[in-house]
């Protein structure tokens, strides 16, 4: 899928995410959301691949379940730099548990752009 076009749709999960967590997970508006995602994708090119590498002993040792904790970690991350006034979780757990619905669903959704490309 387009980079841009992951972008979008993860900022559509965002904003929906956020709906149904309010007191958990806030995003100020959908600018807001937009530039998460656009340094969520950042964060996950240049920062990512370093902590899976540092973490893979742990990674190796939990058969790749620790890898939902990095991906909390990403998202904590977004909302430092975009600042948790406008994008921000309650606790690190909401962070794993939004990380864990935006795989989910960007899973279903690249599932079905493969499948109308064909």
């Amino acid at each position: 899928m387009g980079f841009w076009k992951r972008i979008l749709i993860d900022t559509v999960l965002f904003i929906a995410i956020a709906g149904f967590f309010q007191s958990g997970f806030h995003v100020a508006n959908i600018w807001v959301a937009l530039i998460a995602s656009f340094v969520l994708a950042i964060l996950n090119a240049a920062v990512k691949p370093i902590l899976v590498l540092l973490t893979l002993p742990i990674t190796l040792l939990t058969i790749g379940l620790f890898s939902i904790v990095i991906n909390g970690l990403m998202l904590q991350m977004t909302s430092y730099f975009v600042g948790k006034a406008n994008f921000g979780f309650s606790i690190f757990g909401m962070a794993v548990l939004v990380s864990v619905l935006m795989s989910l669903a960007n899973a279903i959704v690249s599932n079905f752009f493969a499948k109308s490309a064909e």
